[in-house]
């Protein structure tokens, strides 16, 4: 799916077609497209969050084309070889190209289509050249290749920790800092504190193809970004543009500052004994300091005087808050109309019944996403399995109106019916230990009432409460259903029931309210 969203936020930032073609994976002319038709459209940053993909899409281009995926590709082999051959030209090969997708019934490329892939597939042949980029523009990231290590205090056991390793491409100003594995909060935490050592952010991100990082980059139009790494690049307002597939000359600066970082720290710490991270850290600190302020051999200055100089002036600023880190899973909605975090349950509208949705988790906040919009957001709970955090409006109607009863309403509305009503109520709420449990009987009881009268539910209860003094729902019903309460003599001395309504119990709007 084309990542309109992402294109018109990286259109606002102010970047360039080149950078967001890579950054998301498209082609330049589907970049102008999209930036054409926002432009005709009045659509701008930041965009409602009911807008997705699928949502600008439609809006963007209601009668979208059939993908160019399902046409039939060049034989790029025979067009390079044609192509050298004197007065052929892409047009006509293109030509040629359309007559034999006639005769075979395939679809053929539109010619700038047939262009473009040709020009793609040319570049992957070309020699490489230098790219001059430009202050503030871009900082490279990887992981270092060779571990340091930290020793166990209690064991004595030798642990690995993997050096994260960021450099400013222009002025090759290097962050390092060394975490126990390379998984995915110890990579985000590395950003994070990257963009606080450095002051800013730069404005194009480009990673390794680790799975912390790009999920699959088999090439440009199948590229899919790791959904947290892609939050955290939108809260610095930096674009993610990651290295190709075995192509270290994408990011020079990293693979050439892993080299000195393996040198100049981790392997001058080699005969140095480490029993915690920490401590690690400070006196990797120290030396990416004493690295930082080494002198150029081929050029005046340092990375530190070129970084301060030329490059931090041009960052833009850190967001007031750093990035929260955020766990995606998935879950079905279950029939109670709530999902499963850990052991504990939060509820969901009840119209997403049985529908996958991705859950946004971090230590505060649990947020509940369908089809990219959010539709429910709870407080994190934590302590005691199996606690539920239920929202009113995400009940049916039939189970809100049950919310609304409690104990004391029960009892009140028993209380208007008679003494002996209220006994009843009152022995079924307290026979419980959790009183929810009873709340069940309690409305059977009201039904009752509906069904057979005030007056014979009254009359029942006064029959029960003669046999035992905790009735039962059941057995109340028991006694309607046979008539037994009809040979009560209801001049006994019991409370009478309230009249001062001549019509007994009438529905009306607010029945349920009382």
């Amino acid at each position: 799916m084309t990542k309109y969203r992402e294109i018109i936020r990286l259109t606002s930032h102010g970047f360039t077609q080149r950078n967001i073609m890579a950054s998301c994976g498209v082609a330049q002319k589907t970049v102008v497209k999209v930036q054409h038709r926002a432009k005709e459209l009045n659509l701008e940053w930041p965009l409602d969050d009911s807008m997705t993909d699928i949502a600008l899409g439609k809006i963007l281009f209601p009668k979208s084309s059939k993908s160019t995926t399902e046409k039939r590709m060049p034989d790029y082999a025979y067009i390079r070889k044609e192509l050298l051959r004197n007065g052929v030209s892409k047009k006509l090969l293109w030509t040629e190209y359309m007559e034999d997708c006639r005769l075979n019934g395939n679809e053929p490329l539109m010619y700038s289509q047939f262009c473009y892939y040709i020009q793609q597939d040319e570049q992957k042949r070309r020699a490489t050249m230098h790219i001059n980029r430009k202050p503030g523009e871009q900082v490279e990231v990887d992981w270092a290749g060779d571990p340091a290590h930290v020793i166990d205090p209690d064991t004595g056991e030798i642990i690995n920790a993997y050096v994260f390793v960021g450099v400013m491409t222009y002025s090759q100003y290097v962050y390092a800092e060394a975490f126990i594995d390379e998984k995915q909060p110890a990579w985000i935490r590395a950003h994070v504190h990257m963009y606080q050592f450095f002051g800013g952010v730069a404005k194009i991100l480009v990673p390794d193809n680790c799975k912390t990082a790009v999920i699959h980059n088999n090439n440009w139009n199948d590229q899919r970004i790791n959904a947290t790494y892609q939050e955290m690049a939108e809260h610095y307002g930096t674009a993610i543009i990651p290295a190709r597939v075995r192509a270290p000359k994408d990011k020079p600066n990293a693979e050439g500052s892993v080299g000195n970082i393996s040198t100049w720290i981790i392997a001058a710490l080699r005969d140095e004994q480490f029993f915690s991270l920490a401590e690690l850290n400070r006196v990797i600190r120290q030396k990416l300091e004493e690295f930082n302020k080494r002198l150029f051999q081929k050029k005046e200055g340092s990375r530190l005087e070129l970084f301060r100089d030329e490059e931090l002036p041009l960052l833009a600023p850190l967001p007031a808050t750093s990035f929260e880190l955020a766990d995606w899973k998935q879950a079905t909605v279950q029939f109670n109309y709530h999902i499963s975090i850990d052991g504990m349950l939060y509820s969901v509208p009840y119209e997403y019944i049985k529908r996958k949705v991705d859950i946004r988790v971090t230590d505060a906040t649990i947020e509940i996403f369908y089809d990219h919009n959010r539709i429910a957001s709870h407080k994190r709970l934590h302590g005691r399995k199996g606690q539920y955090d239920t929202i009113l409006e995400h009940m049916p109607e039939d189970h809100q109106k049950y919310l609304e009863w409690n104990g004391d309403r029960f009892r009140k509305w028993a209380e208007r019916i008679g003494n002996n009503t209220y006994k009843v109520v009152d022995a079924i709420l307290t026979s419980k230990r959790v009183e929810q449990q009873t709340y069940k009987g309690c409305m059977g009881l009201l039904k009752l009432a509906d069904r057979y009268s005030v007056e014979r539910l009254e009359a029942a209860c006064e029959k029960a409460l003669s046999y035992t003094a905790t009735p039962s729902y059941k057995s109340i019903k028991n006694i309607l259903t046979a008539g037994q309460d009809k040979s009560v003599n209801t001049d006994s001395e019991t409370k009478p029931v309230n009249t001062q309504n001549k019509y007994g119990i009438t529905r009306g709007a607010d029945y349920y309210r009382r």
